[in-house]
C-alpha cells in the first residue's frame, strides 16, 4: 500500500548535490489503473557512477482520504530490453525528472522532483507514510508549498497526457 502526500515547492533546498538522486524517465501504458514503466539512474551520495534500474509498476487507487492518496502499488524490476520494448508502446509523453531524496526526520523522506522537458519549471515534493494517521499528522516543512495531494492535475499520469497545469 502506498500512502502519499504531494506538494508544490516554495523554495528548493540548498546543496542538493549532497543527497541521493535519481534521474528518471517514465511512461504510461494505461492510466486507469496506472501501468507505468520507469528507468531510474540512481546516484548515491559521493558516487559518480549511477546504477540503472528498470521498473514495471501497477498502481490502482484504493481511496482519496482527507489528506493523502492511498494506492495499491506493485513494482517489479524488468530488463533494459523489456523497458525499451514497452517504451515504444507508451501513451502520451514520457515524463523526465530528477528526484532528490531528502531526509526530513528518522522516518520520513522528501522526494523532490524537478521536472525537465515539456514540464520544465514544475517542482513537486512527495512524502510517503506508513499509515493514514501519520499522513494526517504530518507537518510540512517551510520550504513545501501548497498541498496538491487531492489535485489529479499533479499526478504524473495527468502530466504525461496534459502537460503542466495552469493555475
Amino acid at each position: 500500500m502506498e500512502i502519499e502526500r504531494k506538494y508544490l515547492v516554495k523554495n528548493i533546498p540548498d546543496d542538493l548535490d549532497k543527497y541521493e538522486k535519481r534521474v528518471i524517465e517514465q511512461g504510461y501504458l494505461c492510466s486507469s489503473p496506472t501501468v507505468r514503466i520507469r528507468m531510474a539512474k540512481v546516484y548515491k551520495a559521493k558516487s559518480p557512477e549511477p546504477l540503472t534500474k528498470y521498473i514495471f509498476t501497477f498502481k490502482s487507487p484504493v481511496k482519496l482520504n482527507t489528506t493523502a492518496r492511498v494506492n495499491k502499488e506493485i513494482e517489479e524490476e524488468i530488463s533494459e530490453e523489456g523497458y525499451m520494448h514497452l517504451r515504444n508502446k507508451c501513451d502520451n509523453n514520457l515524463v523526465r525528472k530528477t528526484r532528490y531524496l531528502i531526509p526530513l526526520d528518522e522516518i520520513h523522506t522528501a522526494e523532490l522532483d524537478i521536472f525537465e522537458g515539456d514540464l520544465e519549471g514544475l517542482v513537486i515534493v512527495e512524502v510517503e507514510f506508513r499509515d493514514e494517521k501519520a499522513s494526517e499528522e504530518f507537518k510540512a516543512p517551510d520550504w513545501f508549498g501548497e498541498d496538491v495531494s487531492r489535485d489529479r492535475r499533479y499526478t504524473n499520469t495527468w502530466l504525461s497526457a496534459n502537460g503542466k497545469p495552469e493555475n
